[in-house]
């Protein structure tokens, strides 16, 4: 009984701090990007705001809709990226480090996509119908080169430990392949890591990828009709998805505290680790986001699927056949 009770209690905690982070960073990301343009851009705290606004509001609902599609579709999108950060090392193990593994993370990954296409579909809007059949092309497009990063660094590791857990993030971020890798590995590493900083915006659909939401062409494409509570539901789990994104990328490529250089009470520790987390969430949120949708304008679909499946995944193939390589030299 207190052992779920525990449970319970830290699945809430970690479902707080992915919340209140996951609109802290993205009021930082806004605050920045309005600086790198010579603007003053909104205070940090507007994303606070706006899901205060939202959920004040009243949820309306088209007339053609499919009603329990199109209520129930952001509360699963929620839910399901908020289960996602109970997997996740943050600097601590995570609440469910041996109930599952990154391939039932990247199944929970895809949700949110699918939420807000079946949200999309549900609407009957025709802005909706075209940025859900924008969003499966781009799913469909980035989740190869996705799943290549990931399955190479497990299969690396693979050949260096036999662990049963050897799929969970924890095992990944407690043996940090840049110890274990030569110089092919090295190489291949850093490309992977490359190949991911740059899914990591598709998956979130930032600009220049946030062309199933483009509100100069589409209106807001599948969020067009949404409102209320079911579209602050929806930008909460933009927000926590953006800490997931990062605490991945963290957890495979940059795993490493600094509580070990210090001599402080347990308690104290977790609290360095966890603070140093969040710092190196937001730098790869800064370097693979804001500077991105900063830096360039936003692309067409065709662009983009074409990217993700040429260059992109030919990359990804290529830091996988280095890790081969490492292991063969």
């Amino acid at each position: 009984m207190i052992l779920v009770l525990k449970s319970v209690i830290g699945a809430c905690l970690v479902a707080f701090i992915g919340i209140v982070f996951g609109l802290l960073y993205k009021g930082i990301d806004r605050k920045l990007h309005a600086h790198m343009q010579m603007r003053v851009g909104p205070p940090v705290t507007q994303p606070f705001k706006d899901v205060r606004k939202l959920f004040l509001k009243e949820n309306l609902v088209p007339e053609n809709a499919v009603d329990w599609v199109f209520n129930l579709m952001p509360v699963i999108s929620l839910v399901s990226v908020i289960s996602i950060l109970l997997y996740v090392p943050m600097g601590v193990d995570p609440i469910l480090s041996t109930k599952g593994d990154l391939i039932l993370v990247l199944y929970l990954l895809m949700l949110p996509a699918v939420c807000m296409i079946l949200g999309g579909f549900a609407s009957s809007s025709p802005y909706a119908t075209v940025g859900a059949q924008r969003e499966m092309v781009m799913m469909i497009s980035y989740e190869f080169p996705l799943a290549v990063t990931i399955i190479a660094i497990v299969w690396r590791l693979s050949k260096i430990y036999s662990a049963s857990n050897i799929f969970t993030l924890q095992f990944i971020a407690a043996h940090p392949l840049w110890n274990n890798v030569g110089v092919f590995g090295v190489i291949g590493l850093a490309i992977l890591l490359a190949v991911l900083l740059i899914v990591t915006p598709i998956e979130l659909s930032k600009i220049p990828f946030d062309v199933p939401e483009a509100e100069t062409e589409i209106a807001g494409g599948l969020l067009a009709e949404y409102s209320g509570k079911n579209l602050g539901m929806f930008y909460i789990s933009d927000a926590v998805k953006t800490v997931v994104m990062a605490s991945i990328v963290v957890a495979l490529f940059f795993p490493y505290n600094i509580s070990q250089y210090f001599s402080f009470p347990q308690y104290v520790d977790y609290v360095i680790d966890f603070a140093f987390f969040l710092f190196k969430a937001f730098v790869v949120i800064f370097v693979s986001v804001t500077v991105v949708r900063t830096s360039f304008a936003r692309l067409k679909i065709d662009q983009i699927a074409h990217m993700l499946w040429v260059p992109v995944t030919i990359t990804s193939i290529i830091g996988l056949l280095l890790l081969y390589l490492d292991t063969v030299f």
